[in-house]
């Protein structure tokens, strides 16, 4: 039977993180939680379209349990302030939705001198899930869903154009980062089993969904025939966000995964319709560049994954 909205069980008593909450994927997920009764904590960049989306999740639902809090994942330091405050503030963490990312940018870097696609997409989820993990691991079967994309089929990784590329090609680096987000999710899949921890990490991808992720690019590069072709890709292939966000939801609530799943939709080469668990490329799977990328990621966000040995 196909996963969809009503697949998704109510959720009283847990909590969900979803970075990137305020639009697209993200908001279209933090809605049918919340009407699950999920207490759903939006972590937000722009404060302003954070509280605009809040107020919408909380008409749409009456009584929802929808928090808030800034997040800057252009900031390694802004991120340790924000994952101390949802720590601060929430004394378990379910499930965490690295959702937020960009793509396809002029070049840019974070405030820690990062190449922007793979500071955000990314190092700042890595910095954010370590931080969490106390909270993750007080929760008793916790998962962490990473949100990937089809064009981690065309990544590399080359550790040498980490943390700032030799040469850059705004496709490449998006590419990358979106293979460093499967690569991130099976090893840290592998070293929670390793420990004997109960918390799971799944992958999933929207396919082709309209949203404004992709206009960001063109926008800044001041590109209007890209800006239109984006756009017209959204009108004549794209499905929903409300579509888009279903593999997330399968990733975060479906009782049969065990970790290590990636998860996307069944038509259109993966393009849309319902999620299922499906295959990600050769390279997302290849452990060396696996623990490589773990040890580039440790170094740059001064930060270790305090797994240790489950207690008895």
């Amino acid at each position: 039977m196909a996963f969809t909205a009503e697949s998704v069980p109510e959720l009283a008593g847990k909590t969900f993180v979803i970075t990137g909450a305020n639009s697209g994927i993200g908001l279209a997920a933090a809605r049918l939680l919340a009407a699950r009764r999920a207490t759903v904590v939006l972590a937000c960049r722009d404060a302003a379209k954070m509280r605009a989306a809040a107020e919408k999740l909380r008409a749409s639902s009456p009584g929802a349990q929808v928090e808030e809090v800034v997040l800057d994942l252009g900031s390694l330091a802004a991120v340790r302030a924000s994952a101390a405050e949802i720590g601060e503030r929430f004394p378990r963490v379910d499930v965490l939705i690295n959702n937020a990312g960009v793509a396809f940018l002029p070049y840019r870097e974070t405030v820690d001198g990062v190449e922007l696609q793979f500071g955000t997409n990314h190092l700042a989820h890595f910095a954010l899930t370590a931080l969490l993990l106390p909270r993750l691991l007080a929760a008793e079967a916790s998962r962490v869903v990473n949100v990937t994309s089809l064009f981690h089929e065309a990544g590399k990784l080359d550790l040498a154009d980490i943390p700032r590329p030799r040469a850059y090609d705004e496709r490449r680096a998006y590419g990358m980062s979106k293979l460093a987000n499967l690569l991130f999710t099976y090893e840290l899949d592998r070293r929670a089993k390793e420990a004997g921890r109960a918390l799971r990490s799944v992958a999933c991808h929207p396919g082709y969904s309209a949203t404004s992720l992709t206009g960001v690019g063109p926008r800044m590069s001041g590109s209007a025939w890209l800006g239109a072709l984006m756009s017209a890709g959204n009108v004549v292939l794209a499905q929903s966000a409300e579509m888009g966000a279903l593999p997330t939801l399968y990733a975060a609530v479906e009782p049969s995964l065990v970790g290590g799943e990636y998860v996307g939709p069944t038509g259109l080469f993966g393009l849309r319709g319902p999620p299922v668990v499906s295959r990600s490329s050769e390279a997302s799977h290849d452990r060396a560049s696996a623990r490589a990328l773990w040890e580039v990621s440790e170094r740059l966000t001064r930060l270790r994954f305090e797994l240790g040995a489950a207690p008895r």
